[in-house]
Protein backbone atom coordinates (compact mmCIF):
# COMPACT_ATOMS: atom_id res chain seq x y z
CA UNK A 1 0.00 0.00 0.00
CA UNK A 2 1.18 3.77 -1.03
CA UNK A 3 0.82 6.11 1.76
CA UNK A 4 0.97 9.58 0.65
CA UNK A 5 2.64 12.40 3.13
CA UNK A 6 4.57 15.31 3.69
CA UNK A 7 8.54 15.52 2.97
CA UNK A 8 10.63 14.81 6.05
CA UNK A 9 13.89 16.02 7.00
CA UNK A 10 14.59 11.66 7.37
CA UNK A 11 13.53 11.63 3.13
CA UNK A 12 16.19 13.54 2.45
CA UNK A 13 19.01 10.96 2.09
CA UNK A 14 16.63 8.24 0.64
CA UNK A 15 15.29 10.69 -2.39
CA UNK A 16 19.30 11.70 -3.07
CA UNK A 17 19.46 7.14 -3.14
CA UNK A 18 16.82 7.39 -5.50
CA UNK A 19 17.88 10.12 -7.68
CA UNK A 20 20.80 8.17 -8.24
CA UNK A 21 19.65 5.16 -8.53
CA UNK A 22 17.09 5.91 -11.36
CA UNK A 23 19.89 6.83 -13.52
CA UNK A 24 18.00 9.29 -15.42
CA UNK A 25 19.54 12.62 -13.46
CA UNK A 26 23.06 14.30 -14.05
CA UNK A 27 24.86 15.13 -10.79
CA UNK A 28 24.02 19.01 -11.07
CA UNK A 29 20.18 18.08 -11.63
CA UNK A 30 19.99 15.96 -8.48
CA UNK A 31 22.07 18.84 -6.34
CA UNK A 32 19.01 21.01 -7.99
CA UNK A 33 16.47 18.92 -6.60
CA UNK A 34 18.17 18.15 -3.32
CA UNK A 35 18.47 21.75 -3.52
CA UNK A 36 14.55 22.30 -3.75
CA UNK A 37 13.80 19.60 -1.35
CA UNK A 38 16.02 21.47 1.29
CA UNK A 39 13.99 24.45 0.61
CA UNK A 40 10.93 23.09 1.76
CA UNK A 41 12.34 21.03 5.01
CA UNK A 42 14.55 24.01 6.07
CA UNK A 43 12.88 27.23 4.74
CA UNK A 44 9.21 26.48 6.65
CA UNK A 45 8.17 29.77 5.31
CA UNK A 46 8.79 29.35 1.87
CA UNK A 47 5.29 29.02 -0.66
CA UNK A 48 7.56 28.23 -3.94
CA UNK A 49 7.84 24.45 -3.56
CA UNK A 50 5.35 21.58 -1.86
CA UNK A 51 7.01 18.13 -1.34
CA UNK A 52 5.19 14.76 -0.83
CA UNK A 53 7.17 11.58 -0.34
CA UNK A 54 5.60 8.15 -1.29
CA UNK A 55 5.74 5.59 1.43
CA UNK A 56 5.44 1.40 0.98
CA UNK A 57 6.00 -0.51 3.85
CA UNK A 58 7.88 2.56 6.08
CA UNK A 59 10.26 2.74 2.82
CA UNK A 60 10.39 5.97 1.09
CA UNK A 61 10.00 4.72 -2.53
CA UNK A 62 9.58 8.12 -4.30
CA UNK A 63 8.69 12.00 -4.28
CA UNK A 64 7.22 14.56 -6.22
CA UNK A 65 7.85 18.25 -5.83
CA UNK A 66 5.56 21.06 -7.41
CA UNK A 67 4.38 24.66 -6.79
CA UNK A 68 2.49 27.47 -8.01
CA UNK A 69 3.91 29.13 -11.45
CA UNK A 70 4.89 32.73 -10.26
CA UNK A 71 2.62 35.36 -11.89
CA UNK A 72 0.05 32.98 -13.01
CA UNK A 73 -3.73 32.43 -11.81
CA UNK A 74 -3.91 28.62 -11.23
CA UNK A 75 -1.51 27.21 -13.16
CA UNK A 76 1.39 24.75 -11.15
CA UNK A 77 4.99 23.51 -12.51
CA UNK A 78 5.27 19.93 -11.05
CA UNK A 79 9.22 20.30 -10.90
CA UNK A 80 10.63 16.85 -10.10
CA UNK A 81 8.79 13.55 -9.94
CA UNK A 82 11.25 10.43 -9.23
CA UNK A 83 10.32 6.85 -7.96
CA UNK A 84 12.29 3.73 -6.72
CA UNK A 85 13.99 1.54 -9.52
CA UNK A 86 12.48 -1.40 -7.45
CA UNK A 87 9.44 0.88 -7.14
CA UNK A 88 8.63 1.59 -10.85
CA UNK A 89 5.66 0.28 -12.52
CA UNK A 90 3.82 -0.66 -8.97
CA UNK A 91 1.47 2.49 -9.27
CA UNK A 92 3.66 4.84 -7.01
CA UNK A 93 4.35 7.37 -9.42
CA UNK A 94 0.71 7.74 -10.67
CA UNK A 95 -0.77 7.91 -6.91
CA UNK A 96 1.91 10.87 -6.23
CA UNK A 97 0.68 12.32 -9.41
CA UNK A 98 -2.95 11.78 -8.88
CA UNK A 99 -2.68 13.08 -5.03
CA UNK A 100 -0.59 16.43 -6.31
CA UNK A 101 -3.28 16.86 -8.95
CA UNK A 102 -6.31 16.26 -6.55
CA UNK A 103 -4.32 19.26 -4.53
CA UNK A 104 -4.02 21.64 -6.97
CA UNK A 105 -7.63 21.17 -8.03
CA UNK A 106 -8.76 21.71 -4.27
CA UNK A 107 -6.98 24.99 -4.87
CA UNK A 108 -8.10 26.19 -7.75
CA UNK A 109 -5.66 25.01 -10.08
CA UNK A 110 -6.15 25.21 -13.79
CA UNK A 111 -3.32 23.84 -15.59
CA UNK A 112 -0.31 21.76 -14.63
CA UNK A 113 2.84 21.58 -16.45
CA UNK A 114 5.53 19.25 -16.23
CA UNK A 115 8.81 19.40 -18.63
CA UNK A 116 11.39 16.66 -19.93
CA UNK A 117 13.89 15.66 -22.17
CA UNK A 118 13.62 14.79 -25.65
CA UNK A 119 15.98 11.93 -24.99
CA UNK A 120 15.66 8.48 -25.86
CA UNK A 121 16.25 7.27 -22.29
CA UNK A 122 13.37 9.72 -20.66
CA UNK A 123 10.98 8.15 -23.28
CA UNK A 124 9.18 5.69 -20.15
CA UNK A 125 8.98 9.31 -18.24
CA UNK A 126 6.94 10.69 -21.46
CA UNK A 127 4.77 7.57 -22.05
CA UNK A 128 3.94 7.81 -18.02
CA UNK A 129 2.69 11.59 -18.84
CA UNK A 130 0.67 10.30 -21.78
CA UNK A 131 -0.75 7.73 -20.01
CA UNK A 132 -1.75 9.97 -17.09
CA UNK A 133 -3.65 12.27 -19.70
CA UNK A 134 -1.36 14.91 -20.19
CA UNK A 135 -0.93 16.34 -23.58
CA UNK A 136 2.36 17.52 -25.00
CA UNK A 137 1.86 21.41 -25.48
CA UNK A 138 5.44 22.70 -26.87
CA UNK A 139 8.46 21.75 -28.10
CA UNK A 140 11.66 23.47 -27.84
CA UNK A 141 14.36 22.20 -30.14
CA UNK A 142 17.95 21.99 -28.81
CA UNK A 143 16.99 23.63 -25.31
CA UNK A 144 19.06 21.38 -22.93
CA UNK A 145 22.09 20.57 -25.89
CA UNK A 146 22.37 20.01 -29.44
CA UNK A 147 19.53 17.61 -29.91
CA UNK A 148 17.67 17.56 -26.48
CA UNK A 149 14.75 19.32 -26.61
CA UNK A 150 12.43 20.62 -23.80
CA UNK A 151 9.01 18.78 -24.20
CA UNK A 152 6.04 20.49 -22.15
CA UNK A 153 3.56 18.72 -21.25
CA UNK A 154 0.32 20.10 -19.71
CA UNK A 155 -3.07 19.02 -17.90
CA UNK A 156 -6.25 21.10 -17.97
CA UNK A 157 -8.07 20.65 -14.46
CA UNK A 158 -12.08 20.85 -14.90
Amino acid sequence: MVTIRHLTEADRDPIHRILVETLMFTNDEVAVALELADEVIFKKEQKDYIVHVAEVEGKTAGYICYGPTPVTTGTYDVYWIAVAPNMQKKGVGRKLLSHVEEEIAAKNGKLIIIETSSQHKYEPTRNFYIRTHYIMEAKIKDFYSEGDDRLIYVKRLN
